[in-house]
């Protein structure tokens, strides 16, 4: 186990490699305790669905956390999403299996751990489903969120295909 001055000169390092690719997806963040901890909200545009937004909420634990509990490189795995329609919606050509299409992830962890986001889309009730959770090789992803957006009364647009019939 490295000195605890080696682990804060090496998170230092890495703190720029963490803030790299967020570009204009994080819209808010608050820090929730004296330690610097903080929720951050990043906003995710699925790059085949236009008409909806998702935000994404998770955990970034500070510094002060960080050398307290010695584990200087993993933030937890908590997340939460909420999607809405922002606009006409036009979908192209998404995979429309079982399993649906991971559309997000960011890295939670310097190995490993990502938080991750799927789209699903549910036929038979006319919706698009968004699921964040956690991946862990080990332990699975015990956490997640769902949002679901109806489509059944909206404009929607299938791009390169018609409306997918209800099997």
């Amino acid at each position: 186990m490295p000195s605890p001055k080696a682990a804060l000169a090496l998170l230092v390092l890495l703190l720029p490699l963490t803030a790299c690719g967020n570009g204009d997806r994080e819209v808010g963040e608050f820090k929730n305790d004296w330690l610097g901890n903080e929720i951050k909200i990043d906003r995710l545009k699925d790059p085949k669905v236009q008409g909806i937004t998702c935000h994404v909420t998770y955990f970034d634990r500070g510094v002060w956390d960080r050398i307290g509990k010695g584990n200087w490189f993993e933030d937890p795995s908590n997340s939460s999403i909420s999607c809405l329609k922002t606009g006409p919606v036009v979908i192209g050509r998404i995979d429309l299996d079982r399993s649906g299409e991971e559309v997000w992830d960011r890295g939670r962890s310097l190995v490993f751990k990502q938080l991750a986001v799927r789209r699903i889309y549910d036929a038979e009730s006319d919706a698009m489903m968004y699921v964040s959770f956690s991946r862990k090789p080990v332990d699975g992803s015990a956490k997640m969120s769902l949002s679901t957006v109806p489509l059944w009364d909206a404009d929607v647009t299938w791009e390169g295909r018609d409306k997918p019939e209800v099997e």
